[in-house]
């Protein structure tokens, strides 16, 4: 049933110095998770869950050689179904998708500190998400704030996060309600992602349930959430929005549809965050009879190509972006090698793609040929109990 954003690259930028002298300073470059440079190295984070998982695992990876240790287990934790690390990779937020906790029908988010030696995780507070099932975190631009989407609960929450890293009170909460086409699977509504727009002055949100990927406006400065006036764009009946990515230059918005196996392409107008439809284009390779859920979306870094993961072909699809029109052409559909890909994750330079096979114990490595958008397999595989998410944290 279940299943964020890549990181973008540093950069070295020239600066003048005092005496005419011309030198190099590393500079930061915007992002929504870490950043990084190219060929560096990372703690790679996997979540797990199922009756053999123990909670949050770690390896290292190094990209120039692209050497990869065996993972050991980083924290126990119940069930951490999606994870985020903040910007400077100190701390790390995970969704623990669980229905009870603490005696409340909720789920929670827990928030840990992130050894960058060992890669260990130490355990900083576990809030309730305010809501059960909670299937996605995500971080505002500015760090201050948790984003929380309740899968079951149908809402979404505000988390406000505290100057040690630690989560602090609810700054904001909606619930939504309605139902769409599915009676099974959209009886009700099912947010599925939630996480700021690049300038951080909205927040959008996809919801499996009812077809829709709402609209809020974000107030930055205490984490509340308003309707915006275009309060939300419908995506295909029954198509189920999982969910999505911005492109990077900010002008289009990807949804997967895990239901319908669909991806809709909308352009997106910055100044009001309205959506307007372009392109609906199937994840599956034509001639494909078979039962299958879209799961996760990613753009690479160049802004050149989109990735997209299905459960039941086990493939990942790979298309081809327009830089003008941001429309989608199909490349290829490359085998995970593994069984139920979910969650994938690419590196910030745009170089590798981590895939979790949930029903086959595995994290499977793809090198990225960043002139072509394609996939070929590094060989290297990780053996863990039921991956269902996977992050990046730079060490250096």
């Amino acid at each position: 049933m279940f299943s964020r954003k890549a990181m973008k690259a540093s950069r070295y930028l020239p600066a003048l110095v005092a005496g005419a002298l011309t030198m190099l300073i590393p500079m930061v470059a915007p992002q929504t998770a870490c950043a990084t440079e190219p060929h560096s190295q990372y703690l790679v984070y996997v979540g797990t869950r199922g009756s053999s998982s123990k909670g949050i695992y770690v390896c290292r990876f190094n990209e120039r050689s692209e050497s990869l240790t065996s993972p050991e287990l980083a924290a126990e934790t119940k069930d951490p179904f999606w994870l985020i690390a903040s910007r400077n990779g100190r701390r790390l937020y995970a969704a623990n998708i669980i229905s009870q906790f603490k005696g409340e029908t909720s789920g929670s988010v827990s928030a840990f500190v992130i050894n960058r030696q060992s890669g260990k995780l130490r355990l900083l507070n576990q809030v309730p998400s305010r809501g059960a099932n909670p299937a996605y975190v995500s971080l505002d631009n500015t760090g201050r704030f948790v984003l929380v989407a309740n899968y079951t609960g149908g809402s979404f929450a505000v988390l406000a996060v505290r100057k040690d890293g630690s989560l602090g009170k609810l700054a904001a909460f909606v619930q939504h309600t309605g139902s769409s086409a599915n009676s099974k699977r959209q009886h009700g509504p099912h947010p599925h992602s939630f996480h700021v727009s690049p300038d951080n002055r909205f927040a959008l949100a996809a919801d499996l349930g009812l077809d829709k990927v709402f609209v809020y406006r974000f107030n930055s400065n205490t984490g509340s959430l308003s309707p915006a006036k275009a309060r939300y764009a419908t995506v295909k009946p029954g198509s189920g929005p999982r969910h999505f990515a911005f492109s990077p230059n900010g002008k289009f918005v990807y949804v997967i549809g895990e239901m319908g196996s669909i991806i809709t392409v909308f352009y997106y107008n910055a100044a009001s965050a309205a959506l307007r439809s372009l392109q609906v284009v199937s994840t599956l390779p034509k001639g494909f009879a078979g039962k299958n859920t879209g799961a996760e979306i990613q753009i690479a870094p160049s802004g050149r190509f989109l990735y997209a993961s299905n459960r039941g072909d086990d493939t990942i699809a790979v298309f081809a972006i327009s830089a003008q029109k941001g429309t989608l052409t199909p490349l290829e559909y490359v085998p995970t090698q593994g069984k139920t890909p979910g969650m994938f994750a690419i590196d910030a330079s745009g170089s590798f793609l981590f895939v979790a096979n949930q029903d086959s114990d595995n994290v499977v490595v793809f090198r990225i040929d960043r002139e072509t958008g394609r996939l070929t397999s590094t060989g290297h595989v990780l053996s863990l109990p039921g991956p269902v998410c996977v992050t990046f944290v730079p060490v250096r």
